[in-house]
């Protein structure tokens, strides 16, 4: 765990570093600068070019880190990396014609109930083939066992670059309908630069070859489609329902909310990047038993971090919402129903490493698209009756039985088990301090009141998982801090 533990704390403090900058833009500066239209339309594009970006990669961002192992010299990963990032291109331009095409009748379906999404919509491909080619180069970083730098450009230098156009906006430099043009500017700039670097780790040598086990590639590529669909549709696909039965600017509110449940997932976004080559290895060597060593390692101290950072926020959340304007207050339960969703997921430790390295993983990706169908089946139910909240709702039922789905399938067939006692011993210790300190705020001002009682908060609870040694990977990165701060 020394790689994993020293990358993912990297990446941790990265990713929050960028969440940190990204609550800034998503708590005052979109609200107060761009306006909640506009926040709703930039939100609106981002998430249909997330929805279409697995599409457009062809899923070669999971496959070149499967396959990349089994290369067995300098001349087969050459191939390889060539085919990774030709081949796409394969599907893209021919999905490009057809957008064109179709472009009136797409057009004007998707702007029924909110015209102004109508002028806008040629960013969505545009912005998806970015994000398409900068997970390819950040893949290709990554089995280079280098997962920061790409890290740092999509959590932090995105929203850095936003932020600053963000300002521009507030200045009059720039116009909200400018700051749209700018988002994708910087978007193609994230994918441009990961590419470099990405080339400067290993430097290319393009050759238009196929490689050897190309069906075996093809195959699990379909379904990494399939899975990398699924789980952004899941993420994304209640912003784009919001916008065929509302009006737009409920996106906005909305975003606010999904935005400070996700930090809850933080801690697994910044794991994933390094255990995921790690899972793969493993299980390209039948290493069962350290495996299910991970895979329980992953889990409790993904379940201790995530915990925590969930705690802090539906301790604060009211006095959070007194931080921004009154009518993104409906947003308040989104956070809690959202927050839940991504807390139960985020308790599968590396849960979807494995199956995306598993060969029994078609039948869970198939079950994912039956869990997208109902997602989009209890949006259309949820949405007309609670507006926002229904959104909710119908993420977090789905969220919920696509992860139990999960869970059972890599207990049944590799007979691997996340949880232990340390469990249940943590989340009873969460809930008794949700109810603790929940229910009262300390009567200042609202980021004094925050800070105060989110660091008794982490007194509590940092206090009794050390005493209770829930977690042995973080008692003794605790040690260690304690060492050299004594030390000194």
């Amino acid at each position: 765990m020394g790689l994993v533990l020293n990358q993912s704390l990297k990446n941790t403090i990265v990713t929050y570093f960028g969440f940190a900058i990204g609550g800034i833009n998503t708590i005052y500066f979109y609200p107060y600068f761009l306006g909640s239209t506009y926040y709703a339309l930039t939100t609106y594009i981002l998430s249909a070019a997330a929805i279409i970006m697995p599409l457009l990669a062809f899923g070669m961002q999971n496959t070149l880190v499967k396959f990349f192992s089994q290369c067995q010299n300098e001349k087969e990963e050459s191939k390889f990396l060539s085919f990774v990032v030709l081949f796409p291109l394969v599907l893209t331009i021919p999905l490009l014609v057809l957008f064109l095409f179709f472009y009136g009748d797409i057009s004007d379906y998707l702007s029924k109930v909110n015209p102004i999404v109508k002028d806008f919509l040629w960013f969505i491909p545009f912005i998806g083939i970015c994000m398409a080619y900068f997970e390819i180069f950040y893949a290709w970083a990554r089995v280079h066992m280098h997962s920061v730098f790409g890290n740092f450009i999509k959590e932090v230098g995105l929203r850095l670059l936003s932020l600053f156009a963000l300002v521009g906006v507030y200045y009059g430099y720039i116009s909200p309908l400018q700051f749209i043009y700018i988002t994708a500017v910087t978007y193609f700039l994230a994918c441009v630069v990961t590419m470099f670097y990405a080339f400067y780790l290993k430097k290319p040598q393009f050759q238009l070859t196929i490689p050897h086990n190309v069906k075996a590639i093809s195959e699990y590529t379909f379904y990494i489609i399939l899975s990398g669909g699924v789980a952004t549709l899941l993420l994304d696909i209640d912003k784009l329902m919001l916008n065929q039965y509302i009006k737009i600017e409920n996106i906005a509110y909305y975003s606010v909310a999904t935005y400070i449940a996700l930090v809850i997932s933080v801690p697994s976004k910044a794991m994933y990047q390094i255990t995921y080559p790690i899972t793969a290895k493993l299980m390209h060597e039948e290493k069962h038993d350290e495996l299910d060593d991970l895979y329980k390692k992953t889990s409790i101290n993904l379940q201790i971090v995530g915990g925590f950072v969930m705690l802090c926020i539906f301790v604060n959340i009211n006095k959070l919402y007194e931080m921004i304007p009154e009518e993104y207050s409906g947003g308040l339960w989104v956070v809690f129903l959202t927050g839940l969703s991504k807390y139960i997921d985020l308790i599968l430790g590396n849960n979807m490493a494995i199956i995306f390295n598993t060969k029994h993983y078609r039948s869970v990706l198939f079950l994912g698209v039956v869990v997208v169908l109902m997602t989009i089946g209890l949006n259309m139910i949820f949405i007309p009756m609670y507006g926002i909240l229904g959104s909710a709702i119908a993420i977090l039922l789905s969220v919920t039985l696509y992860s139990l789905a999960k869970l059972v399938f890599v207990q049944k067939r590799l007979d691997l088990y996340p949880f232990t006692m340390q469990t249940l011993y943590s989340m009873g210790l969460t809930l008794v301090l949700f109810l603790a300190f929940y229910f009262w705020d300390f009567p200042v001002n609202g980021i004094v009141a925050i800070a105060f009682k989110s660091i008794l908060v982490s007194i509590a609870y940092v206090y009794l998982h050390y005493k209770l040694v829930i977690s042995i990977q973080i008692n003794e990165a605790l040690d260690n801090l304690i060492q050299k701060f004594l030390r000194k």
